[in-house]
């Protein structure tokens, strides 16, 4: 979310950023909202002028009214100024409510406009027009046939898709026996190496207030994504970084505890809405997943540094797990409305011979913590909003597919990369039972 005054000293740049996003159909917003900010901030200084003539007036009224014993004329005097106040009054009532009407308004627009997008982004429409910027690893296309990941983890009884429709309808699934646990040995082998990194691990809260929301994402992400608790005001969170952030609603933090660097493990929750192509069916497109996520709150001459070295944690994991990746960067039209610079990294995958998105990074500005009201105090006393960023560490259900088809063998055994050994009782290779 923009500042009203940074939008109203500003109208060009803000509508030319909404260009840039291929979003014209805000372009009104603008204008309306500098307009009705100009209601708003002269409501408030009129009622500021009629709270102080007010105050003058009623000093007025009781020197009228102790004059009034020696002299009886002061009473009508006084009676005079008291009608004075009391038409005061009801401008007054007016304006106060014309401000309790505007505010929220002039909130709703400001949700709607575009984060600034950093000048480095590339403008495109959509995801069509994102970036290879370098790629990690040779990628490698195996001289035998690779299965659907479902098939994979079949051979292993690892996955039970049709229990999980009958219990749960589609977009769930069982994961059982090996499989299982290789997904829950890459968590506590991404919490560890998060943690290796510095940063502080935490289990957050998994659903959170509608405030939060608002918050952390733009409207159209919510819809999409969230799932609200019927009669309560509380939603399943669909990424741990949004109950991270909105650890710090409403705080003052001393610029001596920045930066703030969390690593969190949560289940989460999507709605998913929308068609989607048969390589997005399996588990990698679900309603319900695991997944290990950081986040850093810093100063904001500090973002863009930690943006870098954000990204390069995901590449450093998913290397150090012998799986080839790439860095995409997000154009314009793929930024979601908060983000200033984001990008994802791909891991390979040999069976359709290409990469597909296992980890997204992004700088918000202090778009979430002008929202969530999240400040820092400087050591010279003064506050500022900090910037808030994050990044996926690993999403085990979509990550397995890249694990499992990069260290697949040809006579159907799964190698368990050095790394993850430790983590699944020391087991080197999965052998199928199929």
């Amino acid at each position: 979310m923009l500042d009203i005054k940074f939008i109203r000293e500003n109208p060009d740049v803000v509508k030319e950023n909404i260009k840039q996003k291929f979003q014209e159909q805000k372009l009104p917003l603008v204008d309306e909202v500098i307009a009705l900010d100009s209601q708003y901030r002269a409501a408030i200084t009129e009622a500021s002028d009629l709270r102080a003539q007010r105050n003058a007036l009623s000093k007025q009224i009781g020197m009228l009214m102790g004059q009034a014993k020696k002299d009886p004329s002061k009473l009508q005097e006084a009676e005079a100024v008291k009608a004075q106040v009391k038409a005061q009054a009801d401008r007054l009532a007016e304006l106060e409510a014309q401000e309790e009407e505007l505010a929220p308004k002039i909130h709703k627009i400001l949700l709607q406009i575009p984060n600034i997008i950093d000048p480095s982004v590339p403008i495109g429409p959509d995801d069509s027009c994102n970036v290879e910027v370098e790629r990690f690893g040779e990628p490698v296309v195996p001289d035998f046939p690779i299965p659907y990941h479902t098939e994979i983890m079949e051979r292993f009884d690892g996955i039970d898709m049709d229990a999980a429709g009958r219990v749960s309808g589609n977009g769930f699934y069982y994961l059982m026996g090996d499989i299982a646990r290789l997904h829950e040995g890459v968590l506590a082998y991404a919490r560890d190496f998060m943690i290796g990194k510095g940063f502080t691990f935490c289990i957050p809260p998994f659903m959170i207030h509608g405030n939060v929301v608002e918050g952390v994402m733009s409207q159209t992400e919510m819809d999409a994504m969230m799932y609200k608790i019927e009669g309560e005001d509380l939603y399943l969170i669909g990424t741990s970084e949004h109950s991270m952030i909105g650890k710090f609603i409403d705080q003052i933090l001393p610029e001596e505890k920045l930066p703030q660097t969390l690593t969190s493990y949560s289940p989460c929750f999507r709605k998913e809405k929308g068609a989607h192509g048969i390589e997005e069916r399996g588990v990698y497109r679900i309603h319900q997943f695991e997944k290990q996520e950081m986040i850093v709150v810093c100063k904001p001459e500090d973002s863009m540094k930690w943006y870098d070295q954000m990204w390069k944690y995901s590449v450093e994991l998913f290397r150090s797990l012998d799986i080839p990746v790439r860095q995409l960067e997000c154009c314009s039209g793929d930024l979601a409305d908060l983000k200033v610079k984001s990008c994802d990294i791909e891991a390979w995958s040999p069976r359709q011979q290409k990469y597909f998105e296992v980890c997204s990074c992004s700088n918000l500005g202090d778009a979430q913590a002008r929202r969530l009201k999240i400040r820092i105090k400087g050591a010279d006393g003064k506050m500022y909003l900090p910037h808030t960023l994050n990044n996926t560490v690993v999403a085990p259900p979509r990550m397995l597919i890249a694990l499992l088809e990069n260290n697949l063998q040809a006579d159907g055994s799964v190698r368990v990369p050095m790394a993850l050994r430790p983590y699944v009782g020391g087991m080197e290779i999965l052998i199928p039972k199929h």
